[in-house]
Formats: C-alpha cells, structure tokens, sequence
C-alpha cells in the first residue's frame, strides 16, 4: 500500500483510507473490528470516522458509536499507534449534536473530549470541520447554492477564532492536524490565509465527494489542492455503491444503502444507472473489476491525498483493497474521460 504525505502536516497515510460511517447500523461491532484487522494488514493505517456517524440510518440515538466501535477495537488490541486517525466536528444545523449548534471556539474543546472519550484515545491525528458553518454545495446542493446571502467579514472572523481554538487543542496535544470537509476552493484559500496570518494549524486536507460521476473537485478545487499542497480525502469513490453495478436494472439489493435511503441521498436520478453502465461497460471490455477500476482511477488523480472507502462487510472490504494492485492503462483512462463528457455529472 502506497503512503503519502498529508498536506504539509507531517502525517503519512496510506493512498486508501478506511470509512467508518456505517460502524454501528448496516455493519456490526464484531464485523467491523475484523474490517479493522484486515485494513491494517493490509497497509491501510489512515481511518476516517465523524462524531456523528453511523449513517443510513442517521439517529440521535446511534450518534457516536462508530467512535465508540473504533475505541473499543483500540483499547482491545493496543493498536492505536499504528493508526492515523481522522475525525469530525459536525457543521451547523445537525440537530443531533449539539442540538444543531454552529462551529465556534465555544463547541471545538468540548466536541473534541466528545471524540476522545469515544475512541479512548488522547490524541486525533487529523481532525475536520464536516461542513462550514456558511453552507455549501455539497451533498447536492450544486444545482442551487447561492452564496449571495454570505457575510464576508463574518465568515473571516469565524475562521480566526476557529483557528485559534484549534491552535490550543494543538498546544494541549489533543490534536496534530486540521483538516476541511465539504468546502469550496474559496473558502479553502481563506483558511489557509487566516492560518498564515495568525500562526494557527494550516489546512492539511479537503474531505470532498469525488467519484466517476461526481468530478466537481476537477476544476478550481484541483488547482487550489497543487498549488497549495492540500490533498483531497475523495469519500464516496464508488458514487454510494453505483459503480459497482448493484443498482443496475432496477435492482435494491437487501441491506444495501438503497434498501434503507431510496433517492440515495439525491444520487437516484434519471441519469445516473445509465452514466454508471458507461463506466461498467468499460470495465468489461478490459478485464476489469468495476469497482477496483473505479477506486484505482480516483488514486491516480495529481491531487489524491487519499481515497475513502467504506464497506458493509468483511468480503466487501477485501474485495475493494484490491484496487491498490490494479493497473489502469492508458487506453482505459482515455476511455473514462470519454465517458466522463458523454456523462457530466449524472446528480
């Protein structure tokens, strides 16, 4: 497994990141600290989780086990040296922590003992912001966001006062790094702006959607990740399990994501099985397992810091850190731009 520096944070993390999101609901204690054992052994070290996960479904009552699931793993195997973790603050308007509170220096200190207590440990590698307290066009939001109601010079304030609060976390030893989530190439250079004014923890890593069919991160977010050294962490690189071909002809496997989410979170579009069969049939013509072709592809991008991908079981897992070995060739990735233009951004 390939290991890459993170931003200009220090931290090595290896090129496929484990997802956590569904520790807690769709996938057990028990088959989740096996997933541990395999991503480890596997090289995988870096593992992304969120104070408010599980997911699918979201539920005041399960916040937080998925930290919890990862620190009971730590404290019974005295692994946690060999890990670098990454962890979330929510963002504004999440009613399930914090009653839906913003990100301040008044909710950093405490969300962070949350998180610490959770996953019995005294130190998070990485920690994000999921989302600005501004808003954003993720999570399907391209189609409408209008920033006009933003405040600039609130925004900027909100920023230093972050930092600040983190900068102490860092002086604490509570925390290494900072990273985003959910941002735009805008918000993004203003972070690093106000941490080189103010001397506080520069960004290290944006934690954004990308996948074959979600390329939003292409353009300006691209430019701004080479030339600032921010990797991108891409979750969801199998566009919520549409590259794998499972939702193909109308099919909801039982337990699947789409048994329990049906409009997959506004991916379910009209477009979407048809944009996924011109990548499957790719796959096809060259021998390629789909979903290996299409985790493989998101690490050969210029600015891949590392690539999340969750699975719900121990064959799923190891089917997907197949993709590490994988060769894509030139011909394969000329024909995924093809697709890529013939399909823009199905959702």
């Amino acid at each position: 497994m390939k290991q890459r520096e993170l931003g200009r944070s220090g931290l090595v993390v290896s090129e496929m990141c484990l997802g956590t999101m569904t520790f807690g609901t769709q996938t057990s204690e028990a088959e989740a600290h096996a997933q541990m054992d395999m991503a480890l052994d596997h090289g995988v070290q870096f593992w992304d989780c969120a104070e408010m996960y599980p997911v699918n479904p979201l539920s005041r009552e399960t916040q937080g086990d998925a930290e919890r699931i990862l620190g009971n793993w730590f404290e019974k195997t005295g692994r946690r040296g060999e890990v670098v973790l990454a962890t979330k603050h929510s963002g504004e308007g999440y009613r399930n922590v914090r009653d839906g509170a913003p990100i301040s220096s008044a909710t950093i200190p405490a969300a962070i003992e949350g998180s610490l207590a959770r996953l019995k440990t005294d130190v998070i590698d990485l920690y994000q912001f999921h989302w600005p307290n501004r808003g954003s066009y993720m999570f399907r939001k391209n189609w409408s966001y209008d920033p006009s109601g933003q405040d600039r010079a609130q925004t900027l304030a909100h920023m230093e006062e972050a930092l600040g609060a983190l900068q102490r976390e860092v002086e604490r030893g509570t925390i290494r790094a900072f990273g985003l989530s959910n941002e735009s190439a805008w918000g993004t250079c203003q972070w690093l702006a106000a941490a080189e004014r103010t001397g506080a923890p520069r960004v290290a890593s944006v934690q954004n959607e990308y996948s074959l069919l979600c390329r939003l991160y292409d353009t300006d977010m691209a430019e701004m990740s080479v030339n600032e050294d921010v990797g991108l962490l891409a979750f969801s690189p199998l566009a919520a399990g549409f590259l794998s071909g499972k939702y193909q002809g109308g099919q909801v496997p039982a337990a699947s994501r789409m048994s329990l989410v049906p409009e997959m979170g506004g991916r379910m579009t009209p477009r979407v099985l048809e944009a996924s069969a011109a990548y499957l049939a790719i796959a096809a013509r060259h021998g390629l397992d789909p979903v290996q072709m299409a985790l493989k592809w998101t690490l050969t991008r210029p600015f891949m810091g590392s690539s999340i991908f969750g699975a719900t079981t121990l064959a799923q897992l190891e089917h997907a850190l197949g993709a590490a070995d994988v060769p894509l060739s030139g011909e394969v990735l000329a024909e995924i731009d093809a697709a890529h233009k013939a399909h823009p951004m199905p959702f």
